[in-house]
């Protein structure tokens, strides 16, 4: 199960990137819960398939569409995938690349929480705001 737990999370972030957003969701339990730390207009706990799809919207709105996540490990454990990423993007004419790791609770194939760990926490607050 392990190795089925990276490969789904391996191809969620590939089809992120490919703007395959149907297939990402297939990927989240109906009920996945999200997190996003801190005090940007992008923090916050999101519930369900439109919730975060809302906030991936949201996201591409406030950097205009310029958006990449490089995925530079994959670690799985039971029922833990952890990832480590840079993010970048750019927002208002600045651009950035934030290190996070994002923590994955897969269960019976299907993830149903995300959890966003950022490297700079305030940076990020305050290039989002």
């Amino acid at each position: 199960m392990i190795p089925a737990n990276a490969t789904i999370i391996r191809k969620a972030y590939d089809d992120f990137g490919n703007g395959n957003v149907p297939a990402v969701l297939e990927a989240f339990d109906a009920s996945i819960t999200w997190h996003v730390p801190g005090h940007s207009p992008l923090s916050g706990d999101y519930k369900g398939h439109d919730e975060v799809v809302g906030f991936f919207k949201h996201t591409l709105a406030l950097c205009g569409g310029i958006f990449a996540i490089d995925v530079h490990h994959v670690l799985a454990e039971e029922d833990v995938v952890v990832a480590l990423v840079t993010v970048k993007t750019e927002c208002n004419g600045r651009s950035a690349a934030f290190p996070e790791v994002h923590v994955w609770r897969p269960a019976n194939e299907k993830v149903t929480e995300f959890r966003e760990c950022q490297g700079d926490e305030q940076t990020e607050d305050r290039f989002w705001s």
